[in-house]
């Protein structure tokens, strides 16, 4: 087959293939009298996989152009035209040209890997189930009987959690607001589309935190946003920085993890914090504080979020049960003003007409209980001493072949690998000796870094995690 394959470009191998035979189909180079080659072969002539001729094939028979039959090979449909055939959607095509990105492949790649028993797993951000208040939450449902209704609730969420989750938020985060300002969704991820897809238009310019999880969410590309980082330093961004970037691309929006960042686990300090506020205020740019962990600090202490120091309204405030109570009650929230959140509102209605009363009431019910204040505790206590775990793992297995920050809160380590490494391969290595994690790359723009995330395995099976993640750096 006289085909040369362009490896650089956008359209991808399969692509090329069906669309180099679908014009020889029509110009005669493919005769319908004659087999076209077999996936084998065709493979070994174009050195492509295998599964690249199958896509191709799989495409150009949904199209009609061709047939396939055991025992007679591929050949050109005897109706190419589709005068009488039946045609099936080409999915290939639909799944290629959607507008809403998917994962990244190595993210699809540690998901799918995760779902495997005998890993252990660094790499997920949820706490492992002895850490999930289940006796509680099973106690608390045995003696409370369900007042709740099981129709459709208020747009933005049941009016009883929306009132207890302005208590919540004023004692334990200094947040004055109102049930009017809060927006009830699953979990942060989904405030965060809301934001992305409501407050914002393609083109438009928005600035995060490098490295951040955020980078490696495609929900920015999708909405056609420009995005700009900010180098997170272990006082957290640099507010010099930001007003740079504002100079040259006029930022229409910024988020921010301040609190224990995901995956750093820094702090943004208080005077960065205060200037920031200023910026925002001196030039109209909403602050978008995505703030999950600020009750796991290790000390006890309280921190002023940047939503209890905004005085002008600049800041949506997001937070979320997920990494303190459990994720698998999808329980988040939004605080703004309140034309926002209405708009927010009638988003999230249209997608899913709302949030499911059971898990609203199950949530309203535990924040409202005395039951959450000693979960607190016991979480920031379990969650230190499997910090302190992963940080005694590393000194002992790999000593100064890394440097790491060493978080004061939350469930992430933000770890840098001194010598250099092709950090793809060094996770292939790993996942074969039984340990997974993150690997920086996906995460940040600076090489050789990874992180660790301590909250789903216990301490035995993080010291076993290092170990063989240092003998996978070892190998290599």
């Amino acid at each position: 087959m006289d085909l040369i394959l362009d490896r650089c470009s956008k359209k991808s191998l399969y692509k090329q293939i069906s669309e180099y035979i679908e014009r020889g189909i029509a110009d005669g180079t493919f005769p319908p009298d004659k087999p076209l080659p077999s996936e084998r072969r065709l493979a070994a002539e174009l050195q492509v996989n295998r599964s690249t001729v199958v896509a191709a094939y799989d495409e150009l028979e949904a199209n009609g152009f061709i047939e396939r039959k055991k025992g007679s090979g591929t050949t050109i449909s005897k109706d190419v035209w589709g005068i009488t055939k039946k045609r099936i959607p080409s999915w290939n095509r639909y799944i290629e040209a959607g507008s809403f990105l998917p994962n990244l492949p190595v993210t699809q790649r540690i998901r799918k890997e995760m779902e495997q028993q005998n890993l252990i797993n660094l790499a997920s951000g949820e706490l492992s189930e002895d850490l999930f208040p289940i006796h509680s939450l099973r106690e608390m449902i045995t003696e409370r009987s369900f007042a709740g209704s099981l129709g459709y609730d208020h747009p933005q969420g049941n009016a009883i959690l929306r009132e207890t989750i302005t208590r919540h938020v004023k004692q334990y985060r200094n947040i004055a607001t109102s049930p009017a300002s809060i927006l009830i969704t699953s979990g942060a991820q989904q405030a965060l589309h809301l934001v992305v897809q409501c407050l914002l238009k393609p083109g438009d310019a928005v600035a995060l935190e490098d490295p951040s999880y955020n980078y490696s969410l495609p929900i920015f590309q999708s909405a056609g946003l420009r995005t700009f980082h900010l180098p997170v330093d272990k006082d957290g961004i640099n507010p010099g920085d930001l007003l740079s970037i504002h100079k040259k691309h006029r930022i229409k929006m910024i988020f921010l993890n301040p609190f224990f960042q995901n995956p750093t686990g820094t702090v943004l300090q208080m005077n960065r914090r205060k200037k920031i506020l200023e910026i925002s205020s001196e030039h109209g740019i909403p602050v978008i504080e995505d703030d999950p962990y600020s009750l796991t600090s290790f000390k006890g202490e309280e921190i002023s979020t940047l939503k209890s120091m905004d005085s002008h309204g600049n800041v949506l405030y997001i937070s979320s049960l997920s990494k303190i109570v459990a994720s698998g009650l999808r329980i988040g929230w939004i605080i703004g003003p309140k034309p926002v959140i209405e708009r927010l509102s009638d988003a999230k209605q249209q997608v899913d007409f709302g949030h499911g009363t059971f898990t609203q009431w199950i949530a309203n019910d535990f924040l409202d209980s005395n039951y959450f204040h000693s979960h607190i505790n016991f979480l920031r206590e379990q969650l230190k001493k499997r910090r302190d775990q992963i940080v005694s793992s590393l000194h002992f297995y790999l000593k100064d072949q890394v440097d790491f920050y060493k978080p004061d809160g939350g469930i992430h380590l933000w770890c840098r690998v001194k010598k250099e490494m092709n950090d793809l391969q060094l996770l292939e290595e790993s996942i074969k000796r039984g340990v997974i994690y993150v690997p920086g790359s996906i995460l940040g723009s600076d090489k050789n870094y990874l992180r660790f995330t301590f909250a789903r395995e216990n301490e035995k099976t993080i010291d076993e995690g290092i170990k063989r993640f240092a003998d996978a750096l070892k190998s290599l």
